[in-house]
C-alpha cells in the first residue's frame, strides 16, 4: 500500500469524481474532507456511514478509508500535518492534536454542531475562490481560513466524544475531560486530588462519579488516553522518544519505557518494529 506524505503546512484541493480518488493509499497526515455536492457512503477504519452534501469528514493519519460514490461528488480537501497543529500557537486549545484523533474513534459526519454548518459553508466558499481566484497575500488568507475549519473540527469532535462515551452525560463531566485532555501532557496537573480540587469535589466523589457517567476509572482513562497519544507520536509522527519523554512530562526515557512496557507488555522499540513489520505485509 502506498503511503503519501505531504510536502507543504497547508494543502487545499478541489476534486470532483465518481470514483473514490483516495483509493489505496494511506496518509501521514490530516485531511478534513467537505462535501460540495454528491451522495455516498465512506469507511474509515471499522466505522461506515453515508455521505451528501455538506458532510464534513476527517480522516486522522494512517486511517483505513474509502468512499464509495453513489453519485458524482464535488470534494474539498484541507491536508495538513500532525507537526503544523502541534507547533501553531493556539490560543486557549491545549492538545488540539489530541482532539482531532479522537475522530478515529467516532464514525460519521463530525460536524454535529448546528450553528457551525453556516461558518463551515462560508470557509469553504472563501476557501474555493481562494483556490479559482488567487492574490497577493492569498496563502497567510488561506491559513487563516484552514485553522479556523480546525478548531470547528476540533470542537464537534469533543462535544461528540463526550455524548459517545457517555449518553447520560452532564456539563460537569464535559469539562472533567476536556480538562484531562487539555493537560494530559502535566502528570502534576492529572492527579485526582488535584483534579478533585479544581472541581470542587473529594476524591472519592470524583471517582464514582466519572466511573458512573464514563464506565471506567478516572486513572484508567487518564493512561489509556496518555497511552494511545504516545502509540500514535511512534507510529505516525517522526518525533524521537526524548521528544517524547519531554512532551509527556516524563523523567527520563528509562521512565517512558517502563510505563509503556507495563500496559504493552513490550518496550518503544519492540513495538515500533512490530508495528513497522505489519504494516510493510499490508
Amino acid at each position: 500500500m502506498k503511503r503519501e506524505n505531504i510536502d507543504q503546512l497547508v494543502k487545499v484541493e478541489y476534486h470532483t469524481t465518481e470514483n473514490c480518488p483516495l483509493k489505496g493509499n494511506q496518509y501521514s497526515f490530516f485531511q478534513i474532507i467537505y462535501v460540495i455536492s454528491g451522495k455516498g457512503s465512506f469507511k474509515i477504519n471499522d466505522n461506515m456511514a453515508s455521505y451528501s452534501k455538506g458532510s464534513l469528514i476527517l480522516l486522522t493519519p494512517d486511517d483505513k478509508h474509502h468512499l464509495n460514490i453513489e453519485q458524482k461528488t464535488e470534494l474539498l480537501l484541507v491536508k495538513f500535518s500532525e507537526r503544523y497543529v502541534k507547533d501553531y500557537k493556539w490560543n486557549n486549545i491545549n492538545s488540539i492534536g489530541c482532539l482531532l484523533y479522537g475522530a478515529s474513534y467516532l464514525s460519521g459526519c463530525i460536524l454535529q454542531n448546528r450553528t457551525d454548518v453556516v461558518l463551515v459553508d462560508s470557509i469553504v466558499t472563501s476557501l474555493l475562490h481562494g483556490l479559482n481566484h488567487p492574490d497577493l497575500y492569498q496563502e497567510e488568507l488561506t491559513l487563516h481560513y484552514v485553522n479556523a475549519l480546525i478548531v470547528i473540527a476540533a470542537r464537534n469532535i469533543s462535544k461528540m466524544r463526550v455524548e459517545h462515551a457517555a449518553s447520560n452525560t452532564d456539563k460537569r463531566i464535559v469539562d472533567i475531560i476536556n480538562y484531562i485532555q487539555g493537560n494530559i501532557h502535566d502528570p502534576a496537573l492529572l492527579k485526582v486530588s488535584v483534579i478533585a480540587q479544581k472541581f470542587g469535589l473529594s476524591e472519592t466523589y470524583l471517582g464514582s462519579y466519572f466511573k458512573n457517567q464514563c464506565g471506567e476509572t478516572i486513572t484508567h482513562y487518564i493512561l489509556n488516553y496518555k497511552l494511545r497519544l504516545i502509540e500514535h507520536r511512534l507510529l505516525f509522527s517522526d518525533m524521537r522518544i526524548n521528544e517524547i519523554v519531554t512532551e509527556f512530562g516524563f523523567s527520563d526515557e528509562s521512565h517512558l519505557n517502563k510505563f509503556f512496557k507495563k500496559q504493552h507488555k513490550m518496550s518503544l522499540t519492540e513495538f515500533k518494529k512490530t508495528k513497522a513489520s505489519i504494516k510493510s505485509v499490508v
